[in-house]
């Protein structure tokens, strides 16, 4: 039965990575997969997660299931990092969460729970997004539509252009929206397009649904969440994935967290009984190291001032990164790259073409995606020069 099935393609950032690797040229750089990586090149241990699993493997005595909807301390950790200490839909008890295998499960649980509530509802994704989206959230039945968001000339969000397009959702519909560091531009929203998008989610009645993968990669942790709690203090119902691997670097422990903002406690009490259905069927039962270490963390007062002083020199590096590379291809090329500088996170589209990408990774063994997407913490004190350099080589050449 099994051999009927053919090969399929690798993923084609995957499918670059592992070229990238193979690849014998000492000065190759790889700008592929969104992994935070430091000057040496390697994607780091925080040392408030060091240390909150020394702790753990010192007081662990069970390796008993987890409940059902995950630690609880993790929970209500994410919750308040998400969301705010303040924020009135947490003091209203209008908010509840459960557990899931990273950014992946928590999006892919948001998804059964859309479809268990409006199967085959529609969702519009922004184009681009992370390509991941769409077969995350098609797997259960959804459908999709696609709403414009970057401008290519600009750099920038074509904001009137998505606002056109998201006159067309309505009742019942889904928009999925990054939470911040958009992936792939890295170009995002401000504050007042945010208010605006609530304004239409109210008056039209669309369900956002907010992928949050980055917070504290871009502004830091409450900045970045900003567009997220307005909507959540404007709407009575909202969905958010939210990711750990980033911002505390526990991308192998797969730990995330779906929220569910709803009108009442009782419908928040609701859907967490329907997420924990939905997982069961799913994963089973959550991972526990990572949510225990992140819950470590969050809970404990030491190490979360540890942890926010870590990721904010992440941040700090990430935004230089993005100063220094403006500087140096602008030097290189002689052309304008300051949109560089004005996005967030870890991405940016060069706006290379193709053919280009292509004969960076040919002849000077530098990894990007063809679209020129490249990831920013990829890049070091070592290898900066070389990779501008390449670039004004190639675009040189035409």
């Amino acid at each position: 039965m099994l051999e009927c099935l053919p090969q399929v393609p690798e993923d084609s950032i995957l499918g670059l990575a592992a070229a990238c690797r193979a690849d014998p040229n000492p000065r190759k750089v790889d700008l592929t997969v969104g992994i935070y990586m430091n000057e040496e090149g390697l994607c780091p241990v925080f040392d408030a997660i060091r240390l909150a699993q020394d702790a753990l493997v010192q007081e662990e005595r069970t390796k008993a299931y987890m409940p059902p909807a995950g630690d609880p301390g993790f929970n209500s950790g994410m919750q308040q990092l998400v969301l705010g200490l303040g924020s009135p839909a947490l003091l209203d008890g209008r908010v509840s969460s459960i557990q899931t295998p990273g950014g992946c499960g928590a999006l892919r649980v948001g998804a059964e729970i859309i479809n268990a509530a409006a199967p085959g509802a529609r969702v519009w994704v922004s184009d681009p997004t992370w390509p991941v989206h769409i077969p995350l959230l098609g797997s259960v039945g959804l459908q999709f539509a696609t709403y414009r968001y970057y401008d290519p000339a600009s750099h920038g969000v074509n904001f009137d252009a998505l606002v056109e397009d998201l006159k067309g959702a309505r009742h019942g519909d889904v928009v999925l929206l990054h939470g911040c560091c958009h992936n792939p531009c890295g170009a995002d929203l401000s504050l007042e397009q945010w208010a605006q998008i609530a304004d239409m989610a109210d008056h039209q009645g669309f369900l956002p649904f907010i992928d949050i993968a980055y917070q504290g990669l871009g502004d830091g942790l409450d900045a970045d969440a900003a567009g997220l709690r307005l909507l959540v203090e404007r709407l009575p119902e909202v969905l958010i994935a939210a990711s750990c691997s980033k911002n505390m670097g526990l991308y192998r422990e797969r730990t995330g967290a779906t929220l569910f903002v709803s009108a009442n406690p009782a419908s928040a009490a609701a859907l967490r009984t329907q997420a924990q259905v939905a997982a069961r069927r799913i994963y089973s039962m959550p991972p526990a190291h990572g949510a225990l270490l992140a819950a470590r963390v969050l809970q404990d007062e030491a190490l979360n001032a540890n942890w926010r002083n870590e990721l904010e020199a992440m941040c700090w590096r990430i935004n230089g990164l993005r100063t220094s590379l403006v500087s140096k291809l602008e030097q290189c090329t002689g052309r304008d790259f300051g949109f560089i500088e004005r996005e967030k996170g870890m991405f940016s589209f060069l706006g290379l073409s193709a053919d280009q990408a292509l004969a960076l990774r040919e002849q000077y063994s530098v990894y990007m995606l063809d679209s020129s997407r490249i990831n920013v913490a990829g890049i070091n004190g070592a290898n900066i020069d070389y990779l501008a350099e390449s670039v004004g080589k190639v675009l040189q050449a035409g």
